[in-house]
């Protein structure tokens, strides 16, 4: 089965980091983990980082200087350093990617990995 697994959330104090990772597991054909997302209560889902496969990435103007996305190409992980948390972080963070199935592209997401900031 071809899925993408998150782990590394918890509760952390303001100031504080966590290492968030995406494992893709399975076999599939380009299979990779490129984006993190998160979605806050009462808020809809947002991109907070991606990392494209030139190595560029980007990020929500709200985690640039805090946040780096990652990629370990013999883990096949996607991670996300989290530095400086700050309250408005708290969130369910999801990664997205896919895999290529005949020349279509299947889009994945992983279940979530909960991320509380508070003191």
């Amino acid at each position: 089965q071809v899925q993408l697994v998150e782990s590394g959330g918890g509760l952390v104090q303001p100031g504080g980091s966590l290492r968030l990772s995406c494992a893709a597991i399975g076999s599939a054909y380009h299979l990779a983990a490129k984006y993190w997302y998160r979605q806050a209560p009462g808020k809809q889902r947002e991109m907070v980082a991606f990392l494209s496969d030139f190595g560029t990435t980007t990020y929500a103007d709200s985690v640039k200087g805090r946040f780096t996305i990652s990629r370990d190409d013999a883990k096949n992980t996607l991670d996300l350093q989290m530095n400086n948390l700050k309250f408005e972080d708290t969130a369910v963070y999801y990664c997205k990617g896919g895999y290529s199935d005949y020349g279509e592209y299947v889009e994945l997401w992983g279940q979530g990995t909960t991320v509380t900031v508070d003191s």
